[in-house]
């Protein structure tokens, strides 16, 4: 069976990584021999989404469980819905997690252990709420530039036909 572990290094004796959305490295782990596949989670510097998109990461990558420290109510949906078990709470080496889950010591859960956002400091995406200092950042995207391209056609005396001036 494959299983995903969220790590942060690549190897078995890293570190099981808390965070699944946002962990640095996924292994893809085969439980029969404990042969594994390293792979860069590209969705943790996501403004938002980093656990669904994780979540469709591993599925893609044909695990079927999905061993972490923590997992927010997104990811735990999108884990679900694509039929990975999920076994929270978990932490150590990844070897270790991996030697539980063979030997049937880990509980699955289907519950989130974690609130929304919390892998992004507890703020929805686009909130860039500044902690203590009560100022928010404005939301106006700045894309004037300065051009003024101008309606006019520039076609009055002297300008942009060549003719002389007449009076």
């Amino acid at each position: 069976m494959r299983i995903s572990v969220s790590s942060n290094g690549r190897d078995l004796n890293s570190e099981i990584d808390p965070r699944f959305g946002r962990c640095a490295y996924f292994l893809i782990v085969e439980t029969d021999d404990l042969s594994f596949q390293v792979h860069k989670n590209s969705s943790a510097t996501l403004g938002g989404g980093a656990g669904i998109q994780a979540a469709q990461l591993v599925a893609s990558l044909g695990a079927k469980a999905v061993i972490t420290g923590s997992c927010g109510p997104n990811a735990v949906q999108a884990l679900s819905a694509a039929g990975l078990k999920l076994y929270l709470g978990q932490s150590g080496s990844v070897q270790a997690a991996v030697k539980k889950f063979i030997e049937g010591e880990l509980s699955p859960s289907d519950e989130p252990n974690t609130a929304e956002f919390s892998g992004m400091g507890g703020q929805p995406p686009g909130d860039n709420f500044q902690s203590g200092m009560g100022r928010r950042m404005g939301g106006g995207r700045g894309m004037g530039g300065g051009r003024g391209m101008g309606g006019g056609r520039g076609m009055g005396p002297g300008q942009g036909m060549n003719r002389p001036f007449r009076k």
